[in-house]
C-alpha cells in the first residue's frame, strides 16, 4: 500500500491477471483452460462475467472500446502494448497501425519474425514458451 495525496490508500500493484501465451500446459496461460485462462476465473480475460473479459468492461480485453484495458509486459519488464480489442487504441495490439498490433513492427505480437516469433522462448505465440505477463489495473 501507499499513501497518496490526501491521505488515501492505494495499491501500488497492478492485479497479475497470468500470461499471454499459447502454452497450454503452463497454469499461468491463458490458452489453459483449466489455470488462468479459466473462464470460471474470477480475473480471467477469457471469463465473460469478469471485469477483465467482459465485452462491456472499461478494463476488459475483450470491449472494443475499452480504454482501460490490460498491459502486457515481456519477461523483461518492457512494455508490450495493451490487451485490448480496441483497433483505435494506438497501444492496442489489436490496432493494425499501432507499434504493438502492426504485422510488421518489430514489437508487434502480429509479426511473425519479431517478437510474435513462435521461435523465441517468451513469445506469447510460442506453444512452449512462457508469454508475456498481463496486468491489470
Amino acid at each position: 500500500m501507499v499513501v497518496v495525496s490526501g491521505g488515501l490508500l492505494a495499491n501500488a500493484y497492478a492485479a497479475d491477471l497470468g500470461n499471454l501465451s499459447a502454452n497450454q500446459y503452463d497454469p499461468n496461460s491463458t490458452s489453459n483452460p483449466y489455470g488462468a485462462g479459466s473462464q470460471y476465473n474470477p480475473n480471467s480475460v477469457n471469463n465473460p462475467y469478469g471485469q477483465y473479459g467482459s465485452q462491456y468492461s472499461n478494463t476488459s480485453a475483450n470491449n472494443p472500446y475499452a480504454t482501460n484495458a490490460p498491459k502486457l509486459y515481456d519477461a523483461n519488464g518492457n512494455f508490450r502494448g495493451n490487451l485490448s480489442a480496441n483497433q483505435y487504441d494506438p497501444n492496442s495490439i489489436s490496432n493494425p497501425y499501432g507499434r504493438y498490433g502492426s504485422q510488421y513492427s518489430p514489437d508487434s505480437v502480429n509479426n511473425p519474425y519479431g517478437a510474435g516469433s513462435q521461435y523465441k522462448p517468451d513469445s506469447p505465440n510460442n506453444p512452449y514458451g512462457t508469454g508475456w505477463k498481463i496486468k491489470g489495473q
